[in-house]
């Protein structure tokens, strides 16, 4: 196994200090997506990109922020931690698709369409009824693909991450997400959804989440990358990647915030149990951005030649950002 391959990480949720910021750079991770929006309104997210414009003078010798895929390979070079800016929901644009411009050009890059409920673009795994993408959601999408910026659908229902696929020009993302096969969780695809990404050039992030996983925070390491052996057979090596949904450094009500937001006054526990208000146990061969050359261990251990685990841990989402991040002149 080549310990010096190229890791990015397609998702990450985590209370940024220092210390942290040390622990991903001596990971070896070249790349993170990491959520700076899930419910804010416009405001909020100048404010958070505010915060991680700080970040970024405080901490440069650590990181850099990623506007084009080359900023990774930059990154990589200096030994820093490149970081892509993402929401979870689309709430930042509020009802103006003239916002997807703006904070496209502010450094996000990828954004959900929705996020478990219904949006003003299409409905969240949550609902009941799933109308699908709507008229707002199809110009956004259509803004989205213009300015270059990566729609995702970890948090969309059925129909809509299907519809999403079929109307985006560009291919979309499932940046934290599992097969349903694996674990039946709302939040896990189908394998007419994984299909159907594979086959529109699209990516796959497997989340080591422990509500996504068989077993829970139990899963073992062998039956994780055994579910990613089986999608690659399905779908293609080429369409997947990690997207750890790693949540690091925060106490419940911020994981209250993220399951309830402002759209309930009392509290949803979604995938977590009312009678255990915490956050769940990662698998013990993941406790962070440091196991991720365990992870690609792992994949050598179940029979991943070293080429396709270095596509798995990193070279697929490069390859993906150099199509996504560009505009086009329409």
């Amino acid at each position: 196994m080549n310990r010096d391959m190229l890791l990015v990480d397609g998702l990450q949720y985590v209370n940024w200090n220092r210390e942290l910021f040390e622990t991903a750079q001596r990971s070896g991770l070249s790349a993170i997506h990491v959520t700076i929006a899930y419910w804010e309104n416009i405001r909020e997210t100048l404010e958070n990109i505010g915060n991680w414009n700080r970040h970024f003078i405080n901490h440069a010798d650590l990181i850099m922020p990623v506007h084009q895929a080359d900023d990774i390979l930059e990154a990589k070079r200096l030994g820093k931690v490149g970081i892509i800016f993402g929401f979870q929901n689309c709430s930042p644009i509020e009802d103006d698709v003239k916002m997807v411009q703006i904070l496209h050009q502010l450094g996000v890059r990828v954004m959900q369409l929705s996020y478990n409920n219904q949006s003003l673009l299409a409905t969240g795994c949550y609902e009941d009824q799933d109308s699908g993408v709507t008229r707002f959601g199809r110009e956004v999408i259509k803004e989205m693909n213009r300015v270059g910026m990566i729609i995702d659908m970890s948090h969309s229902a059925e129909k809509s991450t299907l519809e999403a696929i079929e109307i985006s020009e560009r291919p979309i993302a499932i940046t934290h997400a599992n097969p349903s096969f694996f674990h039946p969780a709302l939040r896990n695809k189908s394998d007419t959804v994984l299909r159907a990404l594979g086959e529109s050039g699209g990516m796959l992030g497997f989340s080591m989440y422990p509500f996504h996983l068989k077993n829970g925070s139990d899963c073992r390491l062998d039956e994780f990358c055994q579910m990613i052996m089986r999608t690659a057979e399905m779908i293609g090596i080429d369409r997947i990647g990690v997207g750890s949904d790693l949540c690091e450094n925060w106490d419940y009500s911020t994981l209250e915030w993220m399951r309830s937001g402002r759209w309930t006054m009392g509290v949803d526990h979604g995938e977590g149990s009312a009678a255990n208000p915490s956050w769940p146990r990662q698998p013990n061969w993941f406790a962070g951005s440091k196991d991720m050359l365990t992870l690609a261990q792992g994949l050598e251990d179940v029979g991943f030649e070293n080429a396709d685990i270095e596509k798995i841990m990193g070279l697929n989402w490069l390859t993906f950002f150099e199509q996504s991040f560009s505009g086009s002149s329409r």
